[in-house]
């Protein structure tokens, strides 16, 4: 009889997981984005850095950076949902990131010189198309300095 695996090594098992998902896009790496995994939720995180102001006489962060920070929150949360699976199945194979049919980004307030936090929901996941909804903030949950909707083409099986 298998004996049950201690939760200490499904925990690394899985952030190893997640890390190798997050290697499959090198611009996270430029930006500095991390992922933390709390249960089935990601939180990401943009650490404050001078490079990522776009306007140093307010100062403010980039709106390219802030709208690369959504965009790739939530690409991870959906490829995510459809690697997990995958993985702990035991099922090997490229991870495909879903691809971006459009990105709609609503800047609510200047993102001020300093850390920045999303976590991306998927409001609806299909066999071909997914829409996922996004939001940051800094300091405080509740005051959202941006928020984003995408909607992504899925990753097909091979034929």
């Amino acid at each position: 009889m298998k004996q049950p695996e201690p939760v200490q090594v499904i925990k690394q098992r899985r952030d190893a997981a997640l890390e190798d998902l997050v290697a499959e896009i090198p611009y996270i790496g430029f930006l500095g984005v991390g992922f933390e995994r709390r249960g089935d939720e990601l939180t990401a995180t943009l650490p404050y850095s001078k490079h990522l102001v776009g306007n140093p006489i307010l100062p403010a962060l980039h709106g390219g950076a802030v709208g690369a920070f959504l965009e790739i929150s939530a690409q991870i949360e959906l490829a995510w949902q459809i690697y997990w699976p995958q993985f702990e199945s035991g099922a090997t194979g490229p991870k495909v990131i879903p691809k971006t049919i459009d990105f709609t980004i609503d800047y609510l307030r200047s993102g001020l010189p300093r850390d920045a936090y999303a976590r991306a929901v998927v409001n609806r996941s299909g066999r071909r198309y997914a829409s996922v909804h996004v939001e940051a903030w800094q300091d405080n949950r509740t005051k959202l300095f941006a928020q984003a909707t995408g909607h992504f083409l899925m990753p097909q099986p091979e034929d």
